[in-house]
């Protein structure tokens, strides 16, 4: 539908319309709801699942109190300087720095106002991350972040969701301001009035036609991310005149267990692990980062590898509620000796055994690794395998915002009443999938969320009163 223009007529109103019930959308509505206003989310699946509810639920922050009481002191800057060393600097430098200064107050707020259980993760790091920052659930899983968060929506007397509401439009009056989003519930169409819209129905990872218009690397990559994600918040976003920016950036990931459709956690190989194609042999950088790898793996036959990795950090894996759901699954091989391994996987076993003792010469410093990777290590029996392929997990670009969230037109001025995060907004990855850092996703997506609703509230009681 699109864009339409206010004619007045209403089916009923409220403060703010968040469109999204993910990680944005609920971290939107919490912010607005605790500021004290109406809202109401819009979630257009009846059972939503998120890209936030897929993730891994890390959200990086600098300088939180978890953080310091590991003993860590690290600044926003600190952390942003991981940010655009990745990116090649690609981001935009104001944007990054405010996102990386906000994570304190993200996570501190999560913990200490949304009742979010987390705890701050110091056993591994992800590609990129020069510092321990992660701060997840227990069973670092996304699915956790968001039954925490939706939780302590649903029982907030100010913020109702309604799933299985798809927005389909938004209403604007002649001045081009934003006064309400149009709702299809059933065969009934209702125009809902709200002082404020947060579009938070994350990017277009899901839609074929724009991944393949701005994201054709990735094209026909395994979908891994929120079936909701077809980036009509974008689309309305530029009919209002907003600015894109980073359309091409998207991230990926380099382990997803197939045929099983299960995350592996890619900290079994930067803490040491390394894939090998169906020839047995290892055939990239793997510290490059799970979504720059992914075109690597990607490329190999059938689009198929496998992670070769040991007990330790099988160990490792355990503490990932995926990577249990992985074992019990049977997705997870093992063998008392490489080559043994290597015949259970139907890989090249004694090309295999040759991989790993060159790997083992590279972590015992006889020899310069082949792939330029630093970090190799030596990995002891028992070893263990699992079969996977890339994925497209979301895209990383989107509308243009303020550091309030506002939806941004060609001349830098925001849109009247629109506010964007998430996979709606331009993230901090630049351009392409190389310049992904973990967490830059949860961070636009809860960031964002919470800058959009604790503004939007302000401003609507600042207007009030």
């Amino acid at each position: 539908m699109g864009i339409e223009k206010d004619n007045a007529e209403w089916s009923f109103e409220t403060d703010v319309v968040v469109i999204g019930s993910g990680g944005c959308g609920l971290s939107a509505a919490m912010a607005a709801g605790l500021g004290g206003v109406e809202v109401i989310v819009l979630e257009k699946q009846s059972r939503p699942l998120s890209n936030t509810a897929r993730s891994g639920g890390m959200i990086p922050a600098a300088g939180t109190r978890f953080q310091k009481a590991a003993g860590i002191e690290e600044s926003a800057a600190d952390f942003a300087e991981d940010i655009f060393r990745k990116n090649q600097h690609s981001s935009d430098p104001d944007m990054t720095l405010h996102l990386t200064r906000t994570s304190k107050d993200l996570v501190e707020w999560l913990v200490d106002e949304v009742d979010v259980e987390l705890e701050f993760i110091d056993d591994f790091k992800y590609p990129g991350n020069s510092e321990f920052r992660m701060h997840a659930p227990p069973s670092r899983t996304g699915a956790a972040l968001v039954t925490d968060m939706r939780k302590s929506a649903d029982s907030h007397p100010k913020i109702e969701v309604f799933t299985d509401s798809p927005c389909v439009g938004l209403v604007v009056d002649d001045g081009g301001a934003v006064t309400g989003a149009i709702v299809q519930r059933g065969a009934t169409q209702e125009r809902v009035h709200a002082k404020k819209i947060i579009l938070a129905c994350n990017g277009f990872a899901g839609n074929p036609e724009m991944v393949k218009i701005y994201c054709p690397d990735i094209v026909g990559a395994l979908y891994f991310g929120g079936e909701g994600n077809t980036g009509e918040g974008i689309l309305w976003g530029q009919e209002l005149g907003g600015e894109v920016a980073f359309m091409d950036a998207f991230q990926a990931h380099a382990s997803v267990a197939v045929p099983h459709g299960i995350l592996i956690t890619y900290a079994l190989i930067t803490e040491g692990g390394f894939q090998i194609n169906i020839n047995g042999q290892r055939f990239g950088n793997e510290s490059a980062g799970y979504s720059k790898h992914a075109l690597a793996v990607l490329s190999q036959p059938d689009g198929v590898v496998w992670d070769i990795y040991d007990q330790k950090l099988h160990e490792l894996g355990m503490s990932f509620s995926d990577y249990r759901q992985a074992v019990e699954a049977g997705a997870i091989n093992t063998g008392e000796t490489i080559q043994q391994l290597g015949e259970k996987l139907g890989v090249d076993a004694q090309q295999l055994s040759k991989t790993l003792e060159d790997y083992h010469a590279t972590a015992n410093g006889e020899s310069d690794d082949a792939f330029g990777r630093p970090d190799c290590k030596h990995l002891t029996a028992p070893y263990y395998g699992v079969k996977v392929t890339g994925a497209l997990f979301h895209t990383q670009g989107g509308l243009k915002v303020d550091q309030d969230a506002r939806v941004l037109r060609k001349d830098g001025t925001p849109i009247p009443n629109l506010y964007a995060g998430g996979g709606v907004a331009a993230g901090l990855s630049g351009h392409g999938s190389g310049g992904y850092l973990s967490g830059n996703g949860l961070l636009t997506a809860l960031g964002y969320g919470m800058l959009a609703g604790k503004h939007a509230a302000s401003a609507i009681l600042g207007e009030a009163g």
